[in-house]
């Protein structure tokens, strides 16, 4: 199996060779799945990702969520720890870690029951994320259990088998722009990221 660091290199060149025009084609396409979803809709807040550097882009996420009347608000690295501030309008955001648009300004929310649209670098079929290496999100996520996640990526991102390590924390659902991966556990209702079966849509 691929080492982190090697599906690292291999996903920045893969995204580095995407048109501006396919980033935003596919980017929509993960916007309309997204909305789509049961957990979106029934969602009052949103916890998503400023894009940065080729990602799927958020702001036709966002923008779904503002219109559906939802709060959202995205993150602000701080020391080792991320904090979410409420976004109410894009000019709020300007570059900050290692150039990732980040909130200058805002109220500071704590949400516990909250939706989060994750970023990740690669993905597998068992719903196991690659990130970026800094761990912000699992150590996010471990302090606040009751939020669902649901993360967006590019088909290209998806690869037949990641690493992964016991700190790691899956989504529980995976969007592209063609399928959409869902990591439920028959045996629970509490959505926690162990033992869980993956399928896809087409199985649905």
């Amino acid at each position: 199996m691929e080492t982190k660091k090697d599906i690292r290199k291999q996903i920045f060149a893969a995204r580095k060779e995407c048109t501006d025009a396919q980033v935003e084609e596919w980017s929509m396409d993960i916007t309309k799945r997204v909305a789509s979803l049961p957990a979106f809709r029934r969602a009052e807040r949103i916890l998503a990702y400023a894009d940065y550097n080729h990602e799927v882009i958020t702001k036709y996420l966002i923008e779904e969520a503002w219109k559906n009347g939802k709060e959202v608000a995205v993150p602000k690295v701080v020391g080792q720890d991320m904090v979410f501030y409420r976004l109410t309008g894009f000019d709020q955001l300007a570059p900050g870690y290692y150039g990732i648009p980040e909130p200058l300004e805002g109220d500071i929310v704590q949400w516990e029951q909250a939706l989060m649209i994750m970023p990740g670098v690669a993905f597998d079929r068992s719903n196991h994320r690659v990130g970026y290496g800094g761990g912000f999100y699992d150590r996010f996520l471990e302090k606040h259990p009751s939020i669902e996640r649901v993360a967006v990526a590019f088909d290209f991102q998806i690869l037949d088998e990641v690493p992964t390590e016991p700190t790691d924390i899956c989504p529980q659902i995976i969007v592209t722009e063609k399928e959409t991966f869902f990591h439920r556990n028959p045996e629970a209702e509490d959505l926690t990221f162990k033992s869980y079966v993956c399928y896809t849509d087409s199985m649905l």
